[in-house]
């Protein structure tokens, strides 16, 4: 999302182009009860339309421009459905996937989402994750072969007890949250870590040469790069 509009096929496919292993996405429920995605619950930040996404149809809502308010080359990029984005995303890339509950909790959306990754046979290539950690349980409870990952963007004192709880495989938290202690105890528990949230080539470097399993960024060839230069 550093360089085209977010949660667009236009940065999905840039994102690949560009050498990332995985795609973070966020995801809603429609009013006629399809999973789109877009990051907030209204659109007036990212499409030219105005209103709650939840109480418009998926046909509504693919009516909008998601693009152009990002550049005028992007004119016309919808919002897409989970079901494209899944099948173009197939043996592409890991499918890092939000389920959004705050501020507007969307009853049964993790059930669909599960729907729709067993349709496209993705189970194995998919990470749910939710700032809503009950959303993560119920995710697990439906299919634990499905890995799970509780988002945080505070410092819990037992980030561990709190992913164990919903039975998540992995914390994300801030890279400035990402310390050794943390990743130490959870990588030991058989969590893995993935840091969000910093386009600052030295910050990846420390949290490389601290161990985490992922880094995201809105600006995947800086990742790439830093890799790329320390594997000389």
């Amino acid at each position: 999302m550093g360089y085209a509009p977010e949660n667009t096929f236009a940065a999905f496919e840039l994102a690949v182009a560009q050498g990332a292993d995985m795609i973070e996405m966020d995801v809603h429920l429609t009013a006629d009860n399809q999973c789109v995605v877009i990051h907030d619950e209204t659109l007036e930040r990212t499409t030219d339309g105005h209103g709650l996404v939840g109480e418009m149809t998926l046909a509504e809502l693919q009516r909008f421009d998601a693009g152009s308010w990002f550049g005028s080359e992007f004119a016309g990029q919808h919002i897409p459905s989970l079901d494209e984005v899944l099948a173009w995303g197939h043996g592409r890339a890991i499918m890092n996937i939000e389920i959004k509950a705050d501020p507007v909790p969307y009853e049964g959306i993790e059930a669909r989402v599960v729907d729709l990754i067993r349709r496209h046979g993705m189970q194995d290539d998919v990470i749910l994750i939710s700032f809503d950690h009950r959303a993560i349980k119920r995710v697990k409870a439906l299919a634990p072969e499905i890995a799970g990952g509780t988002l945080y963007n505070c410092r819990p004192a037992e980030p561990l007890l709190l992913a164990r709880a919903c039975n998540a495989d992995a914390i994300l938290l801030p890279g400035d949250f990402s310390d050794d202690e943390t990743i130490a105890v959870a990588h030991a528990a058989g969590i893995s870590v993935h840091s969000f949230a910093t386009s600052d080539q030295a910050a990846m470097d420390n949290l490389i040469d601290k161990g985490v399993d992922s880094i995201c960024s809105n600006h995947p060839d800086l990742v790439v790069g830093v890799i790329r230069r320390r594997e000389g």
